[in-house]
């Protein structure tokens, strides 16, 4: 099911853009696609980017999945990409982007199961990630009913109550009802536990590391009000990296953040089967 590389590929290694693909799925989302070898089942990697960023961002995410074995599925955000509308990346405009991707990332899964696709994209076997408004997006998706595996997200918060109300984040006023419906702070009790990996850099300047751990010490406890064990949160912090505004990547310690989170899926996504799903996050 491979096709020539196209444009939006050029600075895409030569092993991954063999590999990978575009399609508009849901309700006409642009993704990213790429897929180990387009012919046997291969579990699925949901990925969402940062603001101002686009999903071919970081494409040594993606090869290391893919040579792992894990597909990839990686969306342009609202108004970012092949969608793009610069209002969407102000800061304060950050609601207004979760409002929107929220219904979509079920309608991007669930088209992953159309025919065309050859069954190659194993629907039992998901995980759910993202960095900065990607990883806000996924953890308030998995604060409702749904079968993903694991979920790994980087240089984001779970506290937006606590985040748009530091500096200059307000945006000229915060309506404290339309927060509470899209903070998962605010929504812990419908939250299954799962495995997660969380990578953060401790000097991160757009979402302070104390904010995000507040959030994880409350998650920690939600996961034992369940049942569960808190340990299947795995944190993993640097003092500092390097990386712009120590929010944008992980400098210096990129490739360690790269290969954990990669270890990570082939542990939760490729391991032995707790039991099938009902395919798409629902």
């Amino acid at each position: 099911m491979t096709g020539p590389t196209i444009e939006r590929f050029t600075r895409f290694p030569r092993s991954l853009a063999r590999r990978a693909r575009t399609e508009r799925l849901g309700p006409g989302v642009p993704t990213l696609l790429a897929h180990p070898d387009w012919e046997r089942p291969a579990p699925v990697m949901f990925w969402m980017h940062g603001r101002t960023a686009t999903k071919e961002l970081d494409p040594g995410r993606y090869l290391r999945w893919i040579r792992a074995g894990v597909a990839a599925c990686a969306i342009d955000l609202p108004g970012h990409g092949q969608r793009l509308d610069p209002a969407f990346h102000r800061v304060s405009s950050t609601r207004d982007l979760l409002e929107r991707v929220l219904p979509e990332i079920d309608a991007v899964l669930g088209s992953l199961s159309d025919p065309r696709f050859g069954g190659v994209f194993d629907l039992d076997r998901v995980g759910i990630g993202g960095m900065s408004a990607g990883g806000m997006a996924t953890l308030r998706r998995l604060c409702e009913p749904n079968s993903f595996r694991c979920a790994a997200v980087e240089s984001t918060t779970g506290d937006l109550g606590s985040l748009f109300s530091h500096g200059d984040r307000a945006g000229g006023g915060v309506d404290a009802g339309r927060l509470a419906r899209l903070d998962p702070m605010a929504n812990l009790d419908g939250l299954a536990p799962i495995p997660l990996l969380v990578l953060h850099s401790e000097a991160d300047a757009m979402i302070p590391w104390p904010i995000q751990s507040r959030f994880l010490e409350a998650l920690a406890a939600r996961y034992a009000r369940a049942g569960a064990d808190p340990a299947l949160i795995r944190v993993m912090t640097w003092a500092q990296t390097g990386a712009p505004g120590e929010h944008a990547g992980f400098g210096r310690y990129s490739n360690e953040a790269k290969n954990a989170q990669t270890a990570f899926l082939v542990e939760h996504l490729l391991g032995p089967n707790p039991g099938a799903g009902n395919g798409h996050g629902r």
